[in-house]
């Protein structure tokens, strides 16, 4: 019988043509002794065998061959309901439920059930947001949806013009699924092992750091050298956090004020988690993006992808003078156009070519308008979050968590939006 589940610990789950990138970098790690929880991911090879044996090949290489027409459209839309609704094959459920429990044995925790797309966390094709991942969970019936839900947002609208940018035919690639221990976070963030101006960035927000992720609050940034010594910390804005509670599933917590302005971390955390991202750098041979977690035992790495950084820009002269806003560099770009300040997105439609898009959160939802704007300001957010790295894979110069930016920068105002210093700036 073909084996389609496989621990974290396997020296098979390394390989990234099987497992996708995401799944993969966490064996590698743990593999290699870094901080890593637990768990297993399931072969792309099952999610091929899934679509064979419910017939959907044809609708599968439908999709592109049609794109953008109402046949296309029916297409993908017979692959979601299909990996949605339909059963999974026997030789896939039975290991798979089998792992669940073992795993659940031997942690007590709820788990986290993740996409791990062979094209994600690459070069040029991060897919930062695009597809999806559950966490809390705690029945049978939904682990079972978790893991269809993963196969299916290959399908999905967001992940189709996404891969439609790039060129990538969705019928040629394939999702591998990682599944892990709900880590019982005091703080999460991310980290980047090297900015624009040579040091490491690290953000941090109280509990789990989907908050970060989807950039609905302000985190902590932390500044370090290259020898993990601190240059600086500026406490955020982090007024709710998803808390975590031993089994108990997630929820969205108000976090008092003072909290909301207290670091996450200690100066010591800071270096400790500094040093351990020079770590994973040099594992991987190249700069890194990170997202971590710490709880009672210590830090733990959720994550490890490439990083592009870019050099930073020269401003002219005209605008050295300008009122300025100060936020977190996404990392990349210098881009100037007329303000267009968005409070809803059901204002979106305003947004036109060239327009630098300033908004109360840049969240996933907005990555369809990336290829317009000339570039994004948000007050909240941070250089880790989705929207950070899909801005840093396109060239888009983005600062988030500029506190007050739809307030302060004058709608139809000219603006010039550093990606690299954390800069905004404009002229009426």
């Amino acid at each position: 019988m073909t084996q389609y589940i496989f621990p974290l610990t396997d020296p098979a789950a390394t390989d990234a043509n099987r497992f996708g990138p995401k799944a993969a970098n966490l064996a590698r790690m743990a593999n290699a002794s870094l901080p890593t929880p637990p768990g297993f991911c399931i072969d792309a090879a099952g999610y091929r065998e899934q679509i064979r044996a419910l017939g959907l090949e044809a609708d599968a290489r439908g999709v592109m061959s049609a794109t953008e027409s109402p046949q296309a459209r029916k297409h993908a839309l017979n692959m979601k309901l299909g990996l949605l609704d339909k059963a999974i094959t026997p030789e896939i459920l039975e290991p798979l439920l089998a792992a669940r429990e073992k795993l659940i044995a031997e942690t007590g925790a709820l788990l986290c059930v993740r996409s791990s797309a062979l094209v994600e966390d690459r070069f040029g094709s991060s897919f930062a947001g695009q597809f999806e991942s559950f966490i809390g969970i705690e029945s049978e019936s939904d682990f079972i949806t978790a893991v269809r839900s993963c196969w299916g947002a290959l399908w999905m609208t967001r992940a189709l013009r996404y891969m439609a940018t790039h060129d990538i035919d969705p019928a040629d690639t394939a999702m591998g699924v990682l599944v892990q221990p709900l880590v019982s976070a005091r703080a999460s963030g991310g980290g980047l092992s090297e900015s624009a101006e040579g040091n490491m960035i690290l953000s941090a927000t109280w509990g789990l750091g989907s908050a970060i992720a989807q950039g609905e609050v302000t985190p902590d940034r932390y500044e370090l050298r290259r020898d993990a010594t601190l240059i600086s910390i500026t406490p955020g804005l982090k007024d709710h956090q998803v808390g975590c509670v031993h089994k108990a599933e997630p929820t969205t917590q108000i976090v008092s004020k003072a909290m909301a302005e207290t670091p996450c971390l200690s100066e010591a955390e800071a270096v400790e988690l500094g040093k351990l991202l020079l770590r994973v750098e040099k594992f991987m041979g190249m700069p890194v993006e990170i997202e971590w977690a710490i709880d009672e035992q210590g830090f733990k790495l959720l994550q490890a992808r490439p990083l592009h950084v870019q050099e930073s820009v020269v401003p002219d002269a005209v605008w050295e003078n300008r009122p300025r806003l100060n936020g977190h560099a996404a990392g990349i770009g210098w881009g100037t156009g007329r303000a267009c300040v968005i409070n809803c997105e059901c204002e979106m439609s305003r947004v036109g070519p060239g327009d630098i898009l300033i908004t109360k959160v840049a969240g996933p939802a907005l990555s369809h308008i990336l290829s317009k704007v000339a570039g994004v300001v948000a007050e909240r957010g941070g250089s880790t979050s989705h929207m950070a790295s899909l801005a840093r894979e396109r060239g888009i110069p983005m600062v988030l968590g500029v506190l007050g930016a739809t307030q302060r920068i004058p709608d139809g105002s000219t603006v010039a939006v550093d990606g690299v210093a954390g800069v905004v700036r404009w002229m009426n």
